[in-house]
């Protein structure tokens, strides 16, 4: 009897990291097939066998043996206590390439004004196990009280303070809060459990996935740039445009002729691709990046 074919079990985030997760996954190479409701994509590896679960819980269920890996942020690990092993920090979030703060929020006229003087408050977060050990370190005892979401409607009428989390803090400042400390800053890692990780085929597919994942991210917002450019021009161009300074050069079968191809900043294009025209250059292409490994 032939053996099935060996499936790795893998959370991806559901909720606000799911599109941008879903994103650098395919820009990584893989085809994921999400329904409206689904929480069992499907995709065109068969090797991947996959979880939609919401990244509070991917810690929890991989620690438990359940899954074999997942990708969820870095302060649910942190929040359940789980003991993974972590692959790969993934430097992406669900708004921007920022990373997602944990902070303490206060109205704009409350007396807290540095976190001692939440000695005795009462605090509203959906984080019980960060807001904790964060109180624990500065020496503060205040009542904590798990929210279910929509946290910061909560504050002066119901909670002296909050625990919530911002990217930019821009919602925070539209709703008169203002920001008291940060207690944790983080971005979705890749986690693998233990037994996984002992599992040669195993840690070598995650292995091979975080390689994927971490060119994808790597060629975030770049581009790269082909031309033809007399090689008389060259001194100039490498002496003018620093981000030409290590590019890749051939010769052309034209003599007097060089090929040159790099890789840019795609912002920086709009400024490189005039001054390398004045500069003589011919046949410039610009191009997207799928993936930069090193």
């Amino acid at each position: 009897m032939a053996d099935l074919p060996r499936t790795l079990r893998l959370a991806l985030p559901k909720g606000s990291l799911q599109e941008p997760t879903l994103k650098l996954i395919e820009k990584a190479g893989y085809n994921i097939y999400v329904s409206a409701r689904g929480l069992r994509p499907a995709s065109d590896d068969p090797e991947l066998d996959l979880y939609m679960i919401r990244a509070q819980e991917i810690g929890h269920y991989i620690d438990d043996g359940f899954l074999d890996g997942g990708i969820t942020g870095f302060d649910w690990v942190y929040e359940n206590g789980a003991d993974l092993v972590d692959l790969a920090e993934l430097p992406y979030s669900r708004a921007s390439v920022r990373p997602t703060r944990w902070v303490v929020v206060v109205p704009e006229d409350s007396p807290i004004r540095t976190p001692a003087d939440l000695e005795g408050k009462r605090i509203a977060t959906e984080a019980v196990g960060i807001t904790q050990r964060y109180l624990e370190s500065m020496g503060v005892t205040a009542d904590i009280e798990f929210s279910w979401g929509a946290t910061e409607v909560k504050v002066p009428d119901l909670v002296d303070a909050i625990v919530d989390v911002t990217e930019t803090g821009s919602s925070l400042r539209a709703n008169k809060l203002r920001i008291v400390d940060e207690i944790l800053s983080s971005f979705p890692h890749f986690y693998a459990s233990k037994a996984a990780y002992e599992d040669h085929w195993k840690r070598q597919k995650m292995e091979r996935m975080v390689l994927m994942l971490k060119g994808a991210l790597a060629a975030r917002d770049k581009v790269g740039l082909k031309l033809n450019l007399p090689e008389k021009s060259l001194p100039e161009v490498l002496e003018r445009l620093p981000s030409l300074r290590r590019p890749t050069i051939s010769p052309l079968a034209e003599d007097g002729w060089v090929a040159v191809e790099t890789i840019i900043e795609e912002t920086v294009a709009r400024h490189l691709i005039p001054d390398l025209k004045e500069l003589g250059a011919e046949g410039l292409i610009e191009y997207p990046l799928n993936k930069i490994v090193p």
